[in-house]
């Protein structure tokens, strides 16, 4: 089957742009854009003229157009463009304006000349909303937008004659036909597609005149590349593909000139012919091919479909792990603050700078070629937390130690990759390293969002002043000399093979972008004996950039800076606790790194950009950890993006602001401010934020009063009453904007960060003002939940009041930021988080379950707060034991049940995850209780460590100063010590497990017992509990 032309009569005009009042701009918040008529191919155009005027924002023409469409179609325009590189898309809307299909080109070239862009049905994917039907079957609606991509600014779109043509498809029984220029008797032309490998085409050489050889498919067909299987020994090392549709006009795709033979595999994406034809130069012999195979669509249907293709015909490890359909796991390493991190993979590869080329080992020993697939490969922390990472590779006959460094400044970062190569053996060895550098990247083909992995065109590679070149940049800078490096373009690179072929050149030019080199190390190793191989990557290498290697006393100075950053809080815990604060310190550290500059984020691929969801709560983790410069850096920069109308925008990158609705924002940002005075004093940064500070509040009323209407007092929406309005909030609707509680919750939040901010600054009448609108915003919250739990009779607290939906996660920052947990219904709070209990502890049992987020740690607060200590420990213990690789401590976005099955697992390591993690770890130690004014310690320690092992926690920052105490073991007295510090206005809370002990003696302060906790009124404090 396949689609051959409609007749021209078929094809149906949607819009030929006559009239372009029917079309309307739409913008973002920041955007302009207009609309207008101007001359076109044809009679009239449609011209969409935008500036994003700095924002990450989007620029629309929007048409109402219904339309059927047929059971296969194709839908084209004329299009021409100065708009730069941006991303592009048509949007295919449905009656209800829920349901969103698209066509969509990210980072799209833009020309300046016409061009016919067809849209096929298969191109068109459904983006987002509702419904369960996803195909496309009909639109009411069309849009052409363009939004911020590589280089945002200001442009224009041309549209030309809009057309919808159906597609038929039509039964062809004709066999493709085969004719050479040559061919040997027994050895016709037709025997390259009977589908046996024992015959095949022979040519019979004519001196000086090429071979050509034609299929003719006997209809147009779609497919997505070829592969040609030579006869042995009568290869061609030069050739030509062309493809015809009409066998007239002929299209070069593909020009070889390094062949060696075997299988030839071409990726030939969204090609379309009737005829196929190679021309083969006078190779100076007879040459032949035993099969030439059209491959389908899918085999070209990206750069990373077609080399997964090609390593389901290789042997396991002669391709990264990712393209064998197993998960890859990586870490990442870089300077604190800096732009560009390195992701190191767990099988020894190294990415150095994002999207970029990798370096990966293999070795040589004898005739048998060790790679990641051969070897049993473990993964370890300097020192057990720093980020210096390193896989080492065990195998009979060699291990190898791979480290991986990153040190600098900002904007002058290198890796340093030290490779050990060790002769485990009892006699000598010799053995060849080869760093192979290769156009894959580190992030694996299923991350798709934002940076996609996989496949990374590297077309030029070159040995040149003792660097490698990769696309002119002097990326590789060996520390100790190769033997060689040799590079090969893809036509003569066999994975697997090429290590022991006897290639030679040492630069290459390869247009498919699959260039790929080695350094070579030839090693001679007594039995015992180590040696160092030492590479230096700078991440911020530029073409005509001079750069120079890390200095050899580095790696100690990174060391030393790692250890000052990370333990300015102490937590000194028995042998089972140690990994938790190894944890808690690698975390820290991934939260230093994938921030760039000032702007703090969850990664460094997939979510490379900042929100103020997950900056307001890692900083909270900052602060507490000793980094309130930090948080301060963020709040600066992230300050200056909130728009004219106090809207704070949602998240932030290089291209500006963006204008998404997500109204959780405002909360965040004054919950930021507030934290930041409260844990540092600073008030001349409270000063300078209080106009915005009052600008955030007015636009938070703005939206809730929105919502105060009578409209909300009837029926099903008496739920929406006096809530934020509806939006994808925490992206947990992004399918359709909801009135999610996530968001309510922060703007309570932010409401009562804005009263605490107008007390410290004695503004007295914005105080009363924001008093006024928090208590009135609780009281609707409040009641609408009631509503909402009844409407749709649940008896927990729901994600959203349109839904009813449990989401216990999202709950939890009622809790943890928003202090609500008094004032919350304590049967629903109680229901709701007995029912994520149940929920987990099947979860534990049971074998079905796919995948969930590690933001689930944030339950782990939660469980604290509400006195489950046991239950803290069992959420804990599960978590710490879904860290990938474990000893790297670390969580992605995604925790899969199946540890090879390949998935989409967001960034990793995930930053928000990681401050959820921090921030519920140190709720074991100490937090905040509101309701009171207290400061609560102990409530998540194990009561093993109570009652034998002891702990101590060091400096650990809190609004009240550092707080250092210690539970501890003296002979046969356990002493509880808490040293001088300010009170907080209820004082210190030790929460108890059970019931307190026995044989007390206060030896300094003064303290009383409140059931399970011991309330302290004066420091410093001790106090000793005999047996």
């Amino acid at each position: 089957m396949s689609a051959t032309q409609a007749p021209q009569t078929d094809l149906r005009v949607l819009d030929e742009f006559a009239d372009v009042s029917v079309w309307t701009p739409v913008e973002s918040d920041g955007v302009s854009a207009s609309v207008h008529k101007a001359r076109g191919i044809e009679g009239d155009a449609l011209v969409l003229e935008f500036d994003f005027n700095k924002t990450a924002g989007y620029a629309a023409a929007v048409r109402k157009l219904p339309v059927e469409l047929p059971d296969d179609y194709e839908i084209s325009f004329w299009m021409r463009g100065e708009a730069g590189q941006n991303h592009f898309e048509v949007k295919f809307v449905d009656a209800s304006g829920d349901n969103v299909w698209w066509f969509r080109r990210p980072n799209y070239k833009f020309s300046g000349d016409w061009q016919n862009i067809r849209i096929k049905r298969r191109q068109i994917e459904f983006a987002w909303g509702p419904t369960n039907d996803k195909k496309l079957r009909r639109f009411s609606s069309i849009e052409f937008v363009v939004s911020a991509g590589a280089q945002g600014g200001a442009g224009n779109l041309w549209f030309d004659r809009l057309a919808l043509k159906p597609v038929v498809r039509q039964e062809v029984t004709a066999k493709p036909v085969v004719k050479a220029t040559s061919e040997r008797a027994g050895n016709p032309a037709a025997a390259i597609l009977d589908g046996k490998d024992t015959s095949g085409w022979r040519s019979q050489r004519v001196a000086g005149k090429p071979q050509v050889l034609t299929i003719d498919l006997q209809e147009v067909k779609e497919f997505g590349g070829l592969e040609i299987d030579w006869l042995r020994n009568q290869q061609a090392t030069q050739y030509t593909i062309d493809l015809s549709v009409d066998g007239n006009a002929w299209k070069t795709v593909r020009t070889v000139t390094a062949g060696n033979g075997g299988r030839d595999s071409h990726l030939l994406p969204e090609s379309e012919a009737r005829w196929i034809r190679l021309t083969i130069p006078d190779q100076g012999r007879d040459v032949g091919i035993s099969e030439l195979h059209v491959r389908d669509l899918e085999f070209g249907a990206s750069p990373n479909a077609f080399v997964q293709a090609l390593a389901k015909q290789s042997k396991r490890g002669c391709y990264p792990r990712a393209f064998y359909d197993e998960q890859l796991y990586w870490t990442l390493i870089g300077v604190d603050g800096d732009s560009e991190e390195a992701l190191f993979s767990e099988d020894g590869a190294i990415e150095a700078r994002k999207a970029g080329y990798s370096i990966e080992p293999f070795i040589l020993s004898g005739k048998e070629l060790i790679t990641w697939a051969d070897v049993k490969a473990t993964q370890s922390l300097a020192e057990r937390y720093l980020p210096i990472p390193t896989v080492q590779w065990r195998h009979p006959q060699v291990d190898l130690s791979i480290t991986a460094l990153s040190g600098g400044e900002r904007g002058d970062a290198h890796t340093r990759m030290t490779y050990r190569v060790t002769n485990p053996g009892t006699s000598a060895r010799k053995l060849t390293l080869a760093l192979a550098v290769r156009p894959f990247q580190v992030n694996p083909p299923a991350q798709f969002l934002n940076t996609a992995g996989g496949f990374t065109p590297i077309q030029d590679l070159a040995w040149e002043n003792g660097a490698v070149r990769v696309d002119g940049i002097a990326s590789v800078l060996p520390q100790t000399a190769p033997r060689t490096f040799v590079a090969m373009p893809f036509d003569a690179d066999s994975p697997c093979e090429w290590l022991t072929s006897q290639v030679k050149a040492t630069s290459v030019h390869d247009e498919t972008g699959f260039a790929t080199g080695a350094l070579l190390y030839d090693l001679d190793l007594a039995a015992g004996a180590s040696t160092d191989i030492v590479l230096d990557l700078p991440q911020h290498a530029q073409r005509d950039r001079p750069v120079q290697a890390l200095a050899p006393q580095t790696e100690e100075t990174v060391r030393t800076q790692w250890r000052e950053k990370l333990n300015r809080v102490q937590l000194d815990l028995p042998k089972d606790g140690k990994v938790w604060f190894d944890t808690l310190r690698t975390s820290l550290a991934h939260v230093l790194i994938n921030r760039d500059g000032p702007g703090l984020q969850p990664g460094s691929r997939s979510y490379e950009r900042s929100w103020i969801r997950d900056g307001a709560m890692t900083s909270e983790l900052l602060l507490r950890m000793g980094h309130g410069d930090v948080a301060k850096e963020f709040l600066l920069w992230y300050a200056d993006y909130q728009f004219a109308n106090g809207k704070i925008p949602c998240c932030v990158d290089v291209r500006g602001a963006d204008p998404v609705p997500e109204n959780d924002s405002g909360g965040e940002f004054l919950f930021l401010v507030s934290e930041l005075y409260r844990y540092t004093g600073d008030k001349e940064l409270l000063r300078k934020m209080w106009p915005r500070v009052v600008n955030a509040v007015a636009f938070m009323d703005k939206l809730r009063q929105s919502e105060r209407t009578e409209a909300n007092k009837q029926g099903d929406r008496r739920a929406f009453y006096g809530l934020m309005p509806a939006s994808i909030s925490h992206e947990g609707y992004s399918a359709k904007p909801m009135h999610s509680y996530w968001d309510d919750f922060w703007a309570l939040t932010g409401y009562e960060a804005a009263v605490k901010i107008a007390r410290a600054l004695d503004e007295k009448a914005e105080m009363r003002t924001f008093i006024t609108s928090r208590d009135e915003f609780r009281s609707d919250l409040y009641r609408s939940l009631q509503v909402a739990m009844a409407m749709h009779k649940i008896d927990y607290l729901p994600g959203a009041a349109e839904l009813g939906d449990f989401d216990a996660t999202s709950t939890s920052i009622a809790l943890s930021p928003g202090g609500e947990q008094q004032m919350l219904p304590p049967t629903a709070l109680m229901a709701t988080f007995e029912r994520y209990w149940d929920n987990f502890d099947k979860r534990r049992a049971d074998t079905s379950w796919d995948a969930y987020t590690p933001y689930e740690l944030r339950n782990l607060g939660t469980f604290i707060r509400l006195g489950w200590r046991d239950r803290a420990h069992e959420l804990l213990e599960f978590f710490m034991n879904d860290r990938r690789p474990g000893d790297w401590n670390q969580w992605a976005e995604v925790v899969g049940r199946e540890v090879r099955k390949t998935r989409f697992i967001g960034d990793m390591p995930h930053g928000w995850v990681a401050s959820d993690y921090g921030r519920s770890l140190l709720d074991m130690f100490a937090y905040e209780r509101p309701a009171d004014d207290t400061l609560v310690l102990m409530a998540g320690v194990p009561k093993t460590w109570i009652e034998k092992d002891g702990f101590a926690v060091r400096d650990l920052r809190t609004p009240y100063g550092l707080l250092s105490y210690s539970f501890k073991v003296e002979g046969r007295v356990r002493v509880l010590e808490i040293e001088k510090m300010l009170l907080p206005l209820g004082g210190i809370a030790v929460s108890w497990p059970e019931r307190p002990p026995g044989g007390q003696t206060i030896k300094a302060g003064t303290a009383r017992w409140f059931g399970e906790e011991l309330r302290v009124g004066s420091l410093p404090f001790r106090i000793e509990f005999s047996e």
